[in-house]
């Protein structure tokens, strides 16, 4: 197995973005617990599109206003101002512009496992999820316990 190249994010998504605007697409892994259930750290990969309409339920990749970049769900659009929310988190929001956003995933690769983010079972799934906000955080912690034993 070869060496492990680790490159900064500010790096990394300069790059993602600078592809995006020539109107290609790009597969990034995923890191991090933000996005349970529907993507998982060390597992899930996403293939992202340049901008596109941006909707409410989306996964946008987005600069904040700190340096950093998230991939989270488009909560809500209001103007030119949209609201990110992680579907693993049940309270934190960011806020950012339509600028900011980098592009929007259009897949999700599991494995061999190919999701349409735009698959009408895929979006019925996410709006259920966003109705779950209320009761979110003990479905979090069941699924969590099921990761952690292997499930």
């Amino acid at each position: 197995m070869g060496e492990k190249l680790t490159i900064p994010n500010s790096v990394f998504f300069s790059e993602v973005e600078s592809h995006l605007r020539e109107g290609k697409s790009v597969v990034i892994p995923v890191k991090g617990y933000s996005m349970l259930p529907f993507i998982r750290d060390g597992r899930d990969s996403v293939e992202l599109r340049g901008k596109v309409e941006l909707e409410v339920g989306d996964i946008a990749l987005a600069r904040l206003g700190n340096g950093h970049f998230v991939l989270h769900r488009i909560w809500e659009i209001d103007g030119e101002r949209v609201i990110l929310m992680g579907d693993g988190n049940i309270a934190g929001k960011e806020i950012c512009t339509r600028g900011d956003v980098i592009g929007v995933a259009s897949k999700i690769f599991r494995g061999k496992k190919v999701i349409d983010c735009a698959s009408a079972s895929y979006v019925r799934n996410v709006k259920i999820w966003r109705r779950l906000l209320p009761i979110r955080r003990y479905i979090l912690a069941i699924y969590r316990r099921l990761i952690k034993l292997g499930l």
